[in-house]
């Protein structure tokens, strides 16, 4: 194996969804520019599947996700207890193998390294496993999320299965959030994706006070799930099991400063995601897009313009933290279904909008006046919690 230092002009540290797009939009808007996307996993993208509404995106910059999609519907379901809906927003799929190919179609392979270890990472430097080193005019880190003890977090954790089965599901629509199943630990709700005719992907999922993730129970629970519905599994096609922070307060400047301190972040290790959803597909491409139109790429200088930006995030997200706590702290156990119930009887419009983290003061207004779904003296309580 070629083990030679390299010199490019951008460094990319970190193959999943962020890394990945930020090098499809320097391979488009930026082709002079040598970079290098590392990866310590055998392939890009590793074992994810993404979904996001079409209104999520921009129209201009659509085309950075336009071959990326695997899955599309004209709309989706809720259900709750008392409440289920159809609403008319597309939505659309990636699946981390499609991912992975567009990457390998869309650069030269001396930009994609794979099965390497990151030691250290500075502004303009990698240092890689067998002390490799990438010199760089700019290097960005995008590796995950850094040290979440310095933010006051719940959990969202889930296990997904895409699924054949053995006959048709006849379902023609996603299931973003089926809460009619049985409550357990927090919020728990099903997400249901149909892949054609024969396959499903089923995840279950729960907005939790821990992060403690039992694969094994949720499994059975999907499998009780899919025979409540009448499908036939014939096998597990794919497992996907994860557990994302959804944050109600903390220290930005410290979160920062643990993932690699000086240096350029984007993805959950810059804190760019959507505070109630754990969202990250709508900054991931609006971050893209604003990196490859900057005109020097210069470490420092990166650094300083995402940290800025990670601060305007962090401050828009106030209103999301701030929901959070009403989830977690203001309501029972068994009752935060009805908070999300509540929500979903509102308009299309700002449903779209608090997805896409585009929530506007006319749409806070809206989602906190009417009769709570909680007590309101819970609910003062809890927006003024702290993290002890």
């Amino acid at each position: 194996m070629n083990r030679e230092n390299i010199k490019c002009d951008f460094a990319i540290v970190g193959g999943g969804l962020a890394g990945g797009l930020i090098a499809l939009a320097l391979a488009k808007m930026r082709p002079e520019l040598k970079i290098v996307l590392i990866e310590q996993g055998d392939s890009f993208g590793g074992n994810h599947i993404w979904s996001y509404f079409a209104s999520d995106i921009l129209p201009e910059h659509r085309w950075l996700t336009a071959p990326l999609v695997t899955y599309g519907w004209s709309g989706y379901e809720v259900r709750f207890p008392a409440h289920s809906r159809e609403l008319d927003n597309i939505y659309y799929t990636i699946e981390s193998e499609r991912l992975d190919w567009v990457l390998r179609h869309s650069l030269p392979s001396s930009a994609l390294m794979l099965g390497r270890e990151v030691k250290a990472v500075s502004p303009r430097l990698v240092v890689l496993d067998g002390a490799q080193r990438i010199n760089a005019g700019g290097v960005i880190d995008v590796r995950g999320a850094g040290d979440l003890n310095h933010l006051d977090c719940g959990w969202q954790k889930f296990t997904g299965q895409l699924m054949q089965l053995s006959e048709p599901h006849n379902l023609t629509k996603p299931i973003v959030m089926d809460a009619t199943v049985e409550q357990f630990d927090g919020y728990r709700f099903v997400y249901v994706l149909p892949f054609g005719m024969d396959k499903i992907f089923v995840e279950d999922t729960y907005y939790s006070d821990t992060p403690a993730h039992d694969a094994r129970r949720y499994r059975q629970r999907i499998a009780e799930y899919a025979d409540t519905n009448g499908w036939k599994v014939e096998r597990v096609v794919r497992e996907e099991s994860g557990v994302l922070p959804v944050v109600m307060g903390g220290d930005l400047e410290n979160y920062w400063a643990s993932g690699s301190g000086r240096t350029a972040k984007a993805g959950a290790r810059g804190a760019f995601f959507q505070a109630v959803t754990s969202y990250s597909l709508p900054d991931a491409v609006r971050n893209a897009i604003f990196i490859a139109e900057q005109p020097d790429l210069d470490g420092d200088k990166l650094n300083m313009v995402m940290r800025q930006r990670a601060q305007e995030h962090w401050q828009n997200g106030k209103f999301y933290r701030m929901l959070n706590r009403m989830l977690f702290r203001g309501a029972d156990l068994s009752d935060r279904y009805k908070i999300l119930e509540r929500f979903y009887r509102l308009k299309p419009g700002l449903i779209e909008r608090f997805y896409a983290g585009n929530t506007t003061p006319g749409d806070k207004a809206r989602i906190l006046t009417g009769k709570p779904p909680i007590p309101i003296g819970k609910a003062i309580t809890a927006i003024r919690s702290k993290k002890k």
